[in-house]
């Protein structure tokens, strides 16, 4: 029974490292000063008291701000130094890096060099001919570029750290003085401001390359410019509030919906005189962040409103429209959150899954807000008084409810360890004004505030740390590219190849060439890592060897892909996904370790229902170059011998596979087709000794094809390229391609 509840309630000990004993250890001394302060006739002249007051024993108010902003901003370093071990590490925190970056040089989408699936991949949007993307709106890559272009864009978060501190005091200070809740308005703002300081998951959110942190600052700010326009009835103000709202839309465009409903309310609430414009202030004030927006998408879908995720999805994942905002059956990507969908959504989203997954991210942001779930639980009660009470309180409770409902209508929850429930953390600086006028109550009070600090500290040490821990723990304990081991490695210009997605985000660099810089390629196992080799000259060649598990390190070696055997080239399909379009279902990589696969691995293509589902993936093929290629004779340029591998599972499938050439002009010209078949797996009774196998590789016909109509350039200066889509459809059950030889006819 006790395992059961600590298992729901999370993991509780002793503090679990060095950061959780200091936390332990601030909790005493807080603890100390609330209990001094209850017996002093002049509490203010506690040492640690006088940080919150503006008086002759206190700080003025300026040098509190600077001095909290500075620690608040100091400890996020410390984050990005001790839990994260110095850069990102979640696939959405490499992704973010790699936009800012390319931003940094003014590019949204960048070409590629050919084979394009050495850096096509996870979180990338590629978009024909040969132009690669981010998937995530461009507001947080755009202060991400600013921090490329100093040279530091890890500093991005610990920045925003100390606006949130300024942007919380003010927001703290607006509304007590605009409700009148409290009489020492000055030391109620700067509670609210201490809270945010000793916020972890703000502190986590403010060292990742995550979008939140900058959420949540543009939030703060837009709702406290607009409490500022509403009572000092200034209607510029209102503008630059809606400055604010439009960098949310261009971040993330849900989290913009609840600010700009709470900004509007504060307009309703402003003069008759100043209500016309306002209104229009705020439109007019979000136009640069919307205009960013689509413009960013326009460049990397080819249309204004078409969303760089939802078109990502579109070509990874299935069943077609998974990853739609709303309810309905079909919802939900077996493909990036496959165990996710097989354990909550087995029939949709719908209503009852929509309260499962807010309430999953609920209980995880009661501990976010303060360290310490039961705290926040007991606090509820004085702020629900506070938010019924008062006008300009319910529109912030009604900002961090609307935050809440905004979300509903997305299936998958975002909790992750460190990170806790990252779509709330948004208005978590709302949450924090909120709470520190809560506690102060009328007369603020030293023994409540430090008391509230000492818990709040507490159940870090005790508590929420160990979620730190988990995250600083995670995918091998440190980032899947540290830039140090190559710079003593001498690996200074030429080709790096990685095998995770994480390691390729964090130091592919667009605008590097092989001479120039380090270019990161993929390692795709084939002679596509050859390909690329010979056409850029034998350039200076690494591998990134990432090392998973505690006290393991990560090395960079020199290395040369294989050359090529028998002048036979061997094309994994599975290095294609994702794939260039998909439809009537979803292709993705499975592991067939023991089924005579290929580097164990195959490229599945499963269709919904019965009907035809296709998946268009492009194979690079060799051509006569002066780059090491070997070379056809003259007399048959361009002529090859194709041998595609597939792998039969017993799932009834029908596949057909279809190489098209494709010339100058971009139209298709069909140049071999296969058809076969996967027969169902044998029934118990029938799998004796004569029964057939239920995964089998089958190698189909070989084919010798002609493309001397379709050699075109290279576009990076290369000799002449061959360009064909391999087109590959399922029929009334899965198929897998395993892989595609491919040989100079001589």
């Amino acid at each position: 029974m006790i395992g059961q509840v600590g298992s729901a309630f999370g993991a509780w000990g002793k503090p679990p490292d060095a950061v959780a004993w200091a936390a332990l250890a601030l909790a005493i001394l807080f603890a100390a000063v609330a209990v001094t302060a209850t017996r002093s006739r002049s509490p203010e002249t506690s040492t640690l008291a006088m940080w919150l007051h503006d008086g002759p024993h206190g700080l003025s108010r300026r040098r509190f701000l600077a001095i909290g902003s500075f620690v608040a901003a100091f400890a996020s370093l410390g984050y990005i130094a001790y839990y994260l071990r110095g850069g990102p590490r979640i696939i959405d925190a490499t992704s973010y890096f790699l936009q800012g970056r390319a931003l940094s040089h003014g590019s949204i989408d960048w070409p590629l060099l050919e084979p394009s699936a050495l850096f096509r991949g996870r979180f990338l949007l590629f978009r024909e001919p040969n132009l690669l993307s981010g998937i995530f709106p461009p507001g947080y890559p755009l202060l991400l570029a600013i921090g490329f272009r100093i040279g530091a864009p890890m500093v991005t978060g610990p920045v925003l750290a100390a606006g949130i501190v300024l942007a919380t005091y003010f927001l703290t200070y607006e509304v007590a003085r605009a409700t009148g809740l409290s009489r020492n308005v000055d030391m109620t703002s700067r509670f609210a401001a201490a809270i945010s300081i000793v916020c972890v998951a703000l502190r986590y959110h403010t060292a990742d390359t995550m979008s939140h942190g900058a959420c949540a600052f543009a939030i703060t700010v837009a709702i406290a410019l607009a409490l500022r326009a509403h009572r000092l009835q200034t209607a510029w103000l209102f503008a630059v509030s809606g400055l604010a709202i439009g960098y949310v839309a261009a971040t993330r465009m849900v989290s913009a919906i609840p600010v700009a409903i709470g900004v509007y309310a504060l307009v309703l609430r402003s003069s008759s005189q100043t209500r016309p414009r306002a209104f229009l202030l705020v439109a007019l004030g979000a136009i640069p962040g919307l205009a960013l927006l689509l413009v960013s998408q326009h460049a990397a879908t080819g249309h204004w409103f078409g969303s760089t995720q939802l078109a990502y999805y579109a070509v990874s994942d299935g069943p077609q429209d998974c990853f739609r905002y709303g309810f309905g059956r079909g919802i939900g990507c077996v493909v990036e959150h496959a165990d996710f969908v097989r354990a909550r959504l087995p029939h949709g989203y719908g209503v009852l899954e929509a309260a499962g997954t807010t309430l999953r991210r609920l209980w995880p942001h009661t501990a976010d807000v303060l360290n310490f779930e039961p705290l926040f639980l007991v606090l509820l009660l004085p702020i629900a008084r506070i938010v019924r009470e008062q006008p300009i309180c319910r529109v912030l409770a009604a900002v961090v409810g609307l935050q809440i409902v905004a979300y509903a209508p997305f299936y998958f929850d975002g909790n992750y360890p460190g990170g806790g429930a990252r779509f709330f953390a948004d208005v978590i600086p709302l949450e924090h004004a909120l709470i520190a006028l809560a506690v102060s109550g009328a007369l603020p009070s030293l023994p409540r505030i430090f008391a509230v600090l000492s818990a709040s500290a507490l159940g870090f040490a005790l508590h929420t740390a160990y979620g730190h821990r988990a995250l600083a723990d995670r995918d091998g304990g440190r980032p899947m590219y540290e830039p140090d081991l190559a710079r003593e490695k001498g690996a200074d210009h030429g080709l790096i190849y990685f095998d995770t997605d994480h390691g390729f985000n964090l130091a592919y660099d667009p605008s590097h060439t092989a001479s120039h810089g380090i270019v990161a390629v993929r390692r795709r196992h084939d002679d596509r890592d050859r390909l690329l080799y010979d056409l850029l000259g034998h350039p200076n060649s690494h591998l990134y060897r990432f090392a998973e598990g505690e006290g393991g390190k990560s090395m960079v070696d020199a290395w040369t892909p294989p050359p090529i055997v028998n002048d036979t080239y061997r094309f994994e399909a599975e290095a294609e996904w994702p794939p260039l379009a998909q439809q009537g279902g979803y292709a993705h990589s499975i592991f067939a370790a023991g089924t005579g696969a290929s580097e164990d691995r195959v490229l599945e293509l499963v269709p919904e229902g019965d009907g035809p589902a296709w998946a268009d993936i492009e194979l690079p093929l060799p051509s006569p170059a002066p780059n090491g290629f070997p070379a056809p004779p003259r007399d048959k340029p361009g002529t090859f011998i194709i041998e595609p591998r597939v792998l039969r599972r017993g799932t009834g499938g029908k596949g057909t596979l279809v190489l098209y050439g494709i010339g100058p002009s971009t139209e298709r010209v069909e140049k071999a087709r296969w058809e076969w078949t996967d027969p169902q797996k044998p029934t118990p009774a029938a799998s004796g000794e004569g029964a057939k196998k239920a995964t089998d590789i089958l190698d189909l016909s070989s084919q010798t094809v002609s493309f001397d109509d379709q050699l075109e350039p290279l576009s990076h200066g290369g000799g002449p390229s061959l360009r064909c889509r391999m087109v590959l459809r399922a029929q009334h059950g899965a198929v897998g391609l395993d892989k595609t030889t491919v040989k100079a006819h001589r």
